[in-house]
Formats: C-alpha cells, sequence, structure tokens
C-alpha cells in the first residue's frame, strides 16, 4: 500500500510538471544546438508547442510533411515577411530543413504542402491551441483573475481574400460596391496575455454575435466578457448570464431599454431592463446595470453589465475594464498591419479559412513569446511586436550562424516597446479611402407600460415558486 500511495504522488507530481510552462531561457538545450540561430529558434517555438500529439515521424513513407514540420512551417509563414505566399513557404520550408537537418526533407511543393494542411489542420489545430491555453495561465499566474474573472474581450475583423469564383460564391462580399470576398473573423482574446483563447471564422455576411455563441462553452469559469455595441442580444446574453459570466457591453442606438418595470427585487438609479417585444411572452426581462461617462470628444458612451453589486465592480472599475477592450483592437492591428495578414493568398474558402486559423496561433504564439521574456510594464505587455518579429526573422536569415548579442532569449527580451515621452499627439493625417464611422449614439429608454408590468406578474410568480 505504500508503495502504491508512494507512485500515485510521483504522478501527481509528473503531471503537475507536465502542465507547468517553464520561463524560456538559454540553457543546456541551446548549448547542445552550439547556439546556432536555426536552433534556438527552434527551442522556442517547441517550448510553447505540444511535446505529445505532433509526431516527427512516419511509418508512410509518401508522407513527406511530418505532423511537427507541419505545424511549425504554418507557424512560420505567419511570422515571415514576405510579398507572395510562394516566398513565404520557401522561407518556412528553408526554416524547418534547418530545424531538423537529420529527418527526412519535406516537399518543395507549395501546392502540396496546403493540401496536407487543409486535410489534417482540423485534427492538429486542437492539440495546439489547448497547449497554449495551458501556457497562458500558467504565465498569468496570480493575475489569471481580476476580482474573481477571467477577463477576456471579443470583437470581429475582416480579412480580405482574392477575387475568385470560388472565394465570390461561398464567402461572399458584404462590403461597399465592388468589394472583394473576405473573411470574417471573431476572437475571444484574454487581455492579461494577449492570447487569442478562442475564434471563429465564416463568410462575409456572417453575424458576430452568432460567432460568439458558438463560443460560450470555451469560455473558462466566471468571465468577464467585454464587447462593444455590435454583441448587444436578449438571447446571447441570457445565455451568458446561464453559464456563470458576467459581461461589460456598450449599448448604442439600436438598443431599447426600459425603465420602473418593478421586475427587479431593489430597483436603483441605474437599474435597467433589456425585454425586446418578440420575447415578451415566453422569457423573462434582463435585468442589467447601466453606466455612462463621456470620452475624450464629449460623447456619452453607455456601458450595460450583468453585475448588480457596485460593491463587487465600482463604476471606476467598470471604466477601467472597457478601456482595456480595445487591446483587441490593437492586436487585430498586429496581425493585419504588423504580420502584413491583410489578406490571405486562397483561391477556395476552406483554404482560406485554414490561414486564418494559423494566422490566429501564429499571433497567439508571438503573444505569449513577449509575456513569457519581456514580462509587463505598468500593467500592459511589455514586447514589441514589431520588434520580436524583427528578432524572429533575423534568426530565420541567419540561420546556420551562430547567434550572438547574448541570444535569441535575450535579443527576444530586450524586443520592448519605446519609452520615451511623445511632443505630440500620434493623430493621423485625412484618408481620402478612409471612412469615419460615426461612434454609436445613446440607446432609447422608454417608461414600461401597464401591459408590460401585467407580463411580469408571471414571470416573477414562477421565480417565488422557484
Amino acid at each position: 500500500m505504500k508503495h502504491r500511495a508512494k507512485s500515485r504522488s510521483q504522478s501527481r507530481k509528473s503531471r503537475s510538471r507536465s502542465t507547468r510552462c517553464p520561463r524560456w531561457r538559454p540553457g543546456v538545450a541551446l548549448r547542445q544546438a552550439n547556439g546556432l540561430c536555426i536552433q534556438q529558434l527552434r527551442e522556442a517555438l517547441s517550448i510553447f508547442l505540444p511535446q505529445k500529439g505532433l509526431a516527427l515521424l512516419t511509418r508512410d513513407k509518401r508522407v513527406r510533411w511530418v505532423e511537427r514540420m507541419l505545424v511549425i512551417a504554418s507557424i512560420l509563414m505567419v511570422l515571415v515577411s514576405a510579398s507572395s505566399a510562394q516566398d513565404a513557404f520557401s522561407w518556412a520550408r528553408q526554416a524547418v530543413v534547418g530545424m531538423y537537418p537529420s529527418r527526412r526533407r519535406p516537399g518543395k511543393c507549395m501546392d502540396g504542402f496546403f493540401k496536407q494542411l487543409g486535410k489534417r489542420s482540423a485534427q492538429l489545430l486542437p492539440t495546439v491551441v489547448n497547449t497554449l491555453r495551458l501556457h497562458a495561465q500558467a504565465l498569468a499566474g496570480k493575475d489569471w483573475r481580476y476580482r474573481g474573472w477571467v477577463v477576456m474581450a471579443v470583437d470581429g475583423t475582416k480579412i480580405n481574400c482574392p477575387r475568385t469564383q470560388a472565394n465570390e460564391a461561398e464567402l461572399g462580399c458584404a462590403g461597399r460596391e465592388g468589394s472583394a470576398p473576405q473573411v470574417l473573423l471573431t476572437a475571444i482574446q484574454h487581455l492579461h496575455t494577449g492570447l487569442f483563447w478562442d475564434w471563429r471564422r465564416g463568410g462575409s455576411k456572417d453575424s458576430e454575435r452568432g460567432h460568439l455563441q458558438q463560443m460560450l462553452e470555451a469560455l473558462p469559469s466566471q468571465t468577464m466578457l467585454l464587447a462593444d455595441a455590435g454583441f448587444v442580444g436578449y438571447m446571447l446574453m441570457k445565455a451568458l448570464m446561464a453559464g456563470g459570466h458576467d459581461f461589460v457591453v456598450r449599448a448604442g442606438s439600436n438598443v431599447k431599454l426600459i425603465k420602473d418595470l418593478g421586475f427587479a427585487v431593489r430597483e436603483h438609479d441605474g437599474i435597467v431592463y433589456l425585454w425586446p417585444q418578440d420575447k415578451q411572452r415566453e422569457h423573462p426581462p434582463l435585468v442589467l446595470r447601466m453606466v455612462q461617462f463621456k470620452d475624450g470628444r464629449n460623447h456619452t458612451i453607455t456601458l450595460l453589465t450583468s453585475v448588480m453589486d457596485r460593491n463587487k465592480l465600482p463604476d471606476k472599475h467598470l471604466l477601467e475594464l472597457y478601456r482595456r477592450r480595445w487591446s483587441v483592437e490593437v492586436s487585430y492591428r498586429t496581425l493585419k498591419q504588423t504580420m502584413s495578414h491583410t489578406k490571405v493568398h486562397a483561391t477556395t474558402a476552406a483554404l482560406a479559412q485554414v490561414q486564418v486559423d494559423w494566422a490566429v496561433v501564429g499571433m497567439g504564439l508571438l503573444s505569449l513569446l513577449m509575456v513569457s521574456q519581456s514580462g509587463y510594464r505598468d500593467g500592459a505587455i511589455a514586447g514589441s511586436p514589431a520588434a520580436t518579429l524583427r528578432v524572429l526573422r533575423n534568426a530565420m536569415r541567419e540561420g546556420h550562424k551562430r547567434c550572438r548579442r547574448g541570444g535569441l532569449a535575450k535579443q527576444v527580451a530586450n524586443a520592448v516597446k519605446d519609452t520615451y515621452e511623445r511632443k505630440s499627439a500620434k493623430t493621423r493625417r485625412p484618408w481620402p479611402r478612409k471612412t469615419d464611422t460615426k461612434p454609436p449614439g445613446e440607446p432609447k429608454m422608454r417608461m414600461a407600460t401597464n401591459a408590460q408590468v401585467k407580463k411580469t406578474k408571471k414571470f416573477i410568480e414562477k421565480k417565488d415558486v422557484a
């Protein structure tokens, strides 16, 4: 019995070590690699990739792209700077060959690579994403939760695709007249680590709200979700609250709110109800707390939250949380501008969505790499995505040269954002093709009618019986 108890404790220790996220330092493994840039790059990627589940060998001799090489090449194609997909593939393949010189070389044909990626992406993606989530939680440590919540933000963006008949038929064109086919990407980001926790992609006419509805099951327990005005919806908010989550959502002029309905136990200033007309027969009203404030341009911003207790989430902290939602917009800018992914090079909708998937994985791995080395400064990630990308791209370019300046780990740690004080505001010049969208207006407020008050009685009775 003692021997059995000892083996169980040892197994628990081994499991805890396997989920622990080690801080990447230039250690024994890098010295064994003789300090070559390409081998240190492999070490950096391997820290955040699954140790099991990505095979490096296969019995089928016809397979040139084994699983681990396929995943690493897909990530490197996201990180590399190239003017075309063929150039990005050539750089990525050359780097993979340098990382594994003793293994069988992968295929040289880009079409064959994408064919294999399209076939095996659905199998490999969950393995990689689950590992990234474990690393994000380990890196966050005690900051994984804020006031009891796991704080995440959600937003959507559109990525252009080539104007092929297949893309136009399957993805659609939902922009201005003459626009190209686009992939709609809706992602949930963990704000403290910058990792895209989960995402959905589809045609340009898909719904961001519908994408979020599909991702609710993947949210950690007690999530605080931050969203803009496009995510206000009765059924979505009800599903969030039913799952034990909370939210802070901006309300626009398309939202109709009710006051003095009498459904809440204690009504006070700031209590409002979301109860659309088509839901009043079968569904009870949603009791929400409304907070309004002025931004720098004197626009009124109206926020709705499911947290009714001001002591649990004061107005000051609520506004701080919503301002942090902007980080997901910055991440989208990094993905599309800094990493040059405003457009994917795919002639079919299926391949376009696969490329978007691995672009998000590459973005998440870059964020974790910055967090693990640069840490935080003033509550934000200190690392600079542009500077970190330069370090990684230089390691790919140098290849079999010795990595200088303290090694790749030290270079990534030093790739931080600038700290100098700017003398003027960062305002852009007027851009002729840029359309300035108007900010959301104020929601429409109405006093509860007698008919609505009567309808609430049956829901109050059901609540008292329960």
